[in-house]
């Protein structure tokens, strides 16, 4: 399985010199997409929680890097190594706070800071820092010795970012923290009962997820080379819920199928019917949900299933010296 993901990836940076710029540009999109949805695959898939916070953690990242390249001399790389500290911090202290309550409360404590943060990117006392109402700009990072066009470079940085983390997202599900995650979400007084601490292991889900959202938000704003508070809004959190949903949210196969489904199927839908796209994408996605409760990549697991189990021998009885008779 491996050497089909290496493959994979070689085959997808290979294949990106045959697309212009902009076919790159929207391919790198739904990379950025995807490691999003990773994170959320460890938040509600893994550890059974649910957040509307992630597109104010999205968010942290895209300003992290925006307020390094408008208020420090550091070079824009070293925001892809601060982007994932700042969500991971900001993300298991949300995990602390709604961790223990129910997935209601979760919810409802989580919709409060995706309100809040537009809000507070807009405050008097730091919107010298994040530009309050007219954002921050950012210069896209250069590519090495002008050997690849800056929309080509920016692909090969969130398709070798996207490796990265799914090798850790997988890593980590196997692991023994992975089958405490599933332990608190199957039954968490069972989980309680063995030893397992459910707020601690909940807030470490929380914070992984954080990470990988505010990495994704720092690649985010490399592509667009701006950041505002109106693009950081409670829309983005309930549209990255949907693509966590359509592509499935217990594996990581899932999160790749998401990415892809949030940067084309819009576009395709538009395609299908002039003004009325969003009626559309809402009646597809209420049939793909229904269709495929697991997602599409489980129904395609489910496929896989049937397709190696081959057919069913019937079932015979016989006696000795006399040939075998089917059984009813």
């Amino acid at each position: 399985m491996r050497a089909v993901w290496t493959m994979g990836f070689v085959a997808a940076a290979a294949l990106s010199f045959l697309f212009p710029d902009f076919i790159v540009f929207r391919f790198t999109q739904a990379v950025v997409w995807a490691i999003a949805l990773l994170g959320l695959v460890l938040l509600c898939g893994v550890s059974g929680q649910f957040s509307f916070a992630q597109a104010a953690l999205y968010g942290m990242g895209a300003y992290t890097a925006a307020i390094m390249a408008n208020h420090t001399s550091l070079s824009l790389y070293w925001a892809i190594g601060l982007a994932p500290l700042v969500g991971y911090a900001a993300g298991y202290g949300l995990g602390r706070v709604a961790g223990g309550h129910s997935i209601w409360t979760q919810a409802l404590i989580s919709y409060a800071l995706a309100i809040a943060f537009p809000q507070l990117l807009r405050w008097r006392l730091i919107e010298q820092w994040t530009g309050g109402v007219q954002g921050l700009y950012i210069d896209l990072p250069e590519a090495p010795a002008g050997l690849l066009s800056n929309d080509r470079w920016c692909f090969f940085l969130a398709l070798a970012l996207l490796a990265l983390g799914l090798w850790l997202a997988a890593n980590v599900i196997a692991s023994r923290s992975g089958r405490a995650l599933t332990a608190a979400r199957d039954h968490d007084l069972a989980a309680l009962a063995q030893g397992v601490n459910v707020v601690h292991v909940r807030a470490v889900a929380s914070g992984l997820a954080g990470g990988y959202l505010a990495l994704a938000g720092c690649l985010s704003s490399f592509q667009f080379g701006f950041v505002g508070p109106t693009a950081y809004n409670f829309t983005l959190s309930v549209q990255m819920l949907f693509g966590l949903v359509v592509g499935g949210m217990n594996s990581v196969a899932g999160a790749l199928i998401g990415g892809l489904f949030l940067e084309f199927f819009p576009t395709v839908v538009a395609s299908l019917g002039k003004g009325l796209s969003a009626l559309l994408y809402a009646v597809l996605l209420i049939v793909a949900i229904v269709a495929m409760p697991t997602g599409i990549a489980g129904a395609l697991s489910r496929l896989k299933a049937m397709l190696t189990r081959g057919p069913k021998l019937p079932r015979t009885s016989h006696l000795p010296g006399k040939p075998p008779m089917p059984m009813a």
